[in-house]
């Protein structure tokens, strides 16, 4: 096993998406793009799949009629308007911290106007940690060779970080390895689809895979695949590279009309599914369960009830190889507090067991669902 990450020393970061989130100020700044030019408007979702890089090929698309500086003068001025929503992402500003304290060469190559990163950048604080920002430019995979004989970088030590095919592309070109964060424009199909080294769920993975003393092995993003693993007497020698099994708690929660709490998030291909996560070092079972769920729901829980252990092995759903032990149990939320989402989850629902079996479910949440579904819901103990 070789270990790449930690020999990282050369950071280029995209900006948009990665580091700060104007999804929806850029969406709405191309929807009135799009209006002005008499086209109807995209939704979101249909954005977020249309939506690439250079930005030349996808206005050729979508209005393939107007100039494209009539497309530019129309974005800037609405994007200034709204560009007050754009938010650093959850962890960015650790993660640039700790790579800074760490003496890694960080910069930024990102597509953004020069106007607007200094706007966003005077506003975070972000571009005093940066020896060099490289904005406004149009295609990375250019600009990426360029960056790195300017600069004297080993691509051998370097890592390109961003949340679209197109920076994945540009790594490959440049000859440096690739991460790919699921906080930005596009969902984690589209980015394996574009082959990069690592995929990661948001920066704070990623600084973990880049500490020193957390040894980090090359492997591929999974292959989707329906073919059950091997016996586990006789490993395939790529299941070493996970490590040893992650023990997990996760619960199904009931409130008192019945309906379970599901939770949609980017790291399970877009997939709903259940809370829960880790268990660590000295908790029970029980006290993991009650701590992940009130971190990542803010609900307390009552009347828990085991269900099943799943062996998860390399879940082709999963943002990155990985090895689980699943620990599922029932339980019921107590009261009817509010659901407040950590930055683990993008979108949650209430629904009805038969609502819930409709839904795009990652495998384990449709395999306890099918457990439970002959069971009666938990319901108030008196």
């Amino acid at each position: 096993m070789v270990d790449v990450m930690t020999r990282v020393r050369n950071l280029l970061l995209d900006w948009s998406g990665t580091l700060v989130d104007d999804l929806v100020a850029v969406w709405a700044a191309s929807n009135y793009c799009l209006d002005q030019a008499g086209l109807p408007p995209m939704s979101l979702e249909q954005f977020r799949i249309d939506f690439e890089l250079p930005f030349e090929r996808f206005y050729q698309r979508v209005a393939p009629k107007v100039p494209l500086d009539q497309l530019e003068k129309w974005f800037m001025h609405r994007f200034e308007q709204v560009q007050t929503q754009v938010m650093e992402l959850p962890h960015a500003r650790d993660f640039l911290l700790r790579a800074r304290d760490r003496n890694m060469r960080l910069f930024v190559i990102s597509a953004i106007h020069p106007e607007h990163f200094a706007t966003q950048s005077d506003r975070n604080g972000f571009r005093v940690l940066f020896e060099k920002c490289y904005t406004s430019v149009k295609d990375k995979r250019a600009a990426v060779v360029d960056i790195l004989r300017e600069n004297s970088l080993d691509p051998a030590e370097t890592l390109l970080v961003g949340d679209m095919a197109h920076d994945i592309e540009a790594a490959r070109v440049g000859g440096i390895r690739s991460a790919a964060v699921l906080t930005g424009y596009q969902s984690l199909r589209q980015l394996k689809n574009a082959r990069p080294d690592f995929v990661i769920q948001h920066l704070g993975e990623l600084h973990q895979l880049l500490a020193p003393t957390v040894p980090v092995t090359e492997t591929a993003a999974p292959k989707p695949t329906s073919t059950p693993p091997p016996p586990a007497t006789k490993p395939e020698a790529s299941f070493a590279a996970l490590g040893r099994p992650v023990a997990t708690v996760g619960g199904l929660i009931f409130d008192d009309a019945g309906r379970v709490l599901l939770m949609r998030t980017n790291k399970w291909s877009n997939r709903w599914g259940i809370p829960g996560g880790k268990i660590e070092a000295g908790e029970t079972c029980e006290q993991a369960l009650r701590r992940e769920l009130k971190e990542e729901t803010g609900q307390d829980i009552a009347d828990i009830r085991f269900v099943m252990v799943q062996d998860c092995i390399q879940p082709p759903e999963f943002h990155r190889p990985a090895h689980f032990l699943l620990l599922n149990y029932t339980c019921r939320a107590v009261g009817k507090k509010p659901v407040i989402l950590n930055d683990e989850a993008q979108e949650f629902q209430w629904a009805r067991t038969d609502d819930a079996r409709r839904l795009s479910l990652n495998t384990p949440t449709r395999m306890l669902l099918d457990a439970v579904t002959s069971r009666p819901a938990p319901s108030r103990t008196e």
